[in-house]
């Protein structure tokens, strides 16, 4: 890919499409009970995003990290991007710049003694190329010397003002093996392109959250993630599709590459960007508005319809969203019947 910010990676394009010929032009248009808690009210109704297939790999110093990082920004900024998107981990690799014989729960402690130097880098990247930037996941301590860690994504906006979304639900080897501890809310980030929620790996197997940041008016879900096998990633991958396709939203999945064969708690990734959509006549074929190859160094680009998305969410072939209000009520009158053998 890009040697300290030299050479462009692979890039991916995908481009949203136009209103289909077939049923659903024929429905008539359903009005939403609260209109303003679904409906997009963005200052644009079209944007350019990119998500990446990161390449982990071992640095000599911050100075590299920085430079893959700094590249990355350019390449997307120059193909007219308003959203980039890194994956979960992807400061991992930072952990090449210390012991990596040490214990694994010291090592992800010492990469978060780098996070502010990471958000000051991203920080400066936003605001000098005028882009959002989800910056993936940085482990962060909860104060200055607590051994109490945060799985967190920093979203930077043009201006190099920053928020975050911390993990909710840490993954077996994240609690067991990293003691990296849960975080405790659930954010939407309201933009110029509408309101984006970010549901970090496993936290996207849990669809009450996106349903909440649906309900709450976000038509952007971003997925960092960090997998280490095709199992992994598949869960991932397709717990991202089907949240776009029940909340009628459009869905950024990034993911790692590569390797760190001296860590062998992070020695493998397995991984493929996305940028997936709600399944109807209006949108990409098989709800994939883009993708990359797996495995490989790549930037996966498309342009998302805020508008159109605005209107599959009134008068789609279904509108899932909309019919989601019953799904309480229902779930309410769950009753046990009993079948009784012959």
């Amino acid at each position: 890919m890009e040697c300290g910010g030299r050479c462009a990676p692979r890039l991916f394009h995908g481009k949203s499409t136009g209103w289909g010929r077939g049923r659903a032009e024929h429905y008539a248009p359903l009005r939403f009970s609260h209109p303003s808690h679904f409906l997009p009210r963005a200052l644009i109704d079209r944007i350019r995003v990119a998500t990446l297939q990161y390449l982990i790999r071992p640095l000599d110093s911050f100075q590299d990290f920085e430079d893959q990082v700094r590249g990355l920004v350019m390449t997307a900024a120059d193909y007219g991007c308003r959203l980039l998107v890194f994956p979960e981990y992807f400061t991992i690799q930072l952990i090449t710049l210390s012991d990596t014989d040490c214990p694994v729960t010291e090592q992800v402690r010492r990469v978060a003694d780098r996070a502010e130097a990471v958000r000051e880098l991203l920080s400066g990247l936003a605001k000098q190329h005028k882009i959002y930037i989800v910056a993936g996941t940085v482990p962060v301590r909860l104060e200055p010397g607590s051994q109490r860690i945060l799985n967190r994504s920093y979203f930077f906006s043009p201006t190099g003002h920053s928020e975050y979304q911390d993990k909710l639900h840490m993954t077996r080897f994240e609690r067991e093996h990293w003691n990296v501890e849960s975080g405790e809310k659930l954010k939407v980030f309201d933009t110029e392109f509408g309101k984006v929620a970010i549901t970090i790996c496993y936290d996207v197997e849990f669809p009450e959250l996106t349903r909440a940041a649906a309900h709450a008016g976000a038509t952007i879900l971003v997925v960092p993630s960090f997998t280490d096998d095709r199992q992994s990633y598949l869960r991932v991958r397709y717990c991202a599709q089907a949240r776009a396709i029940e909340n009628q939203l459009f869905v950024l999945h990034s993911g790692t590459v590569g390797s760190l064969p001296m860590v062998p708690a992070v020695s493998l990734n397995y991984g493929q960007a996305s940028i997936l959509t709600p399944s109807d006549f209006r949108f990409a074929r098989d709800g994939i508005l883009a993708e990359g190859i797996p495995n490989q160094e790549a930037m996966v680009i498309g342009d998302l319809d805020l508008k159109l998305l605005a209107e599959a969410r009134e008068r789609g072939t279904v509108v899932p969203l909309r019919d989601s209000l019953q799904s309480a009520g229902f779930a309410a009158t769950l009753t046990e019947v009993d079948l009784p053998p012959e």
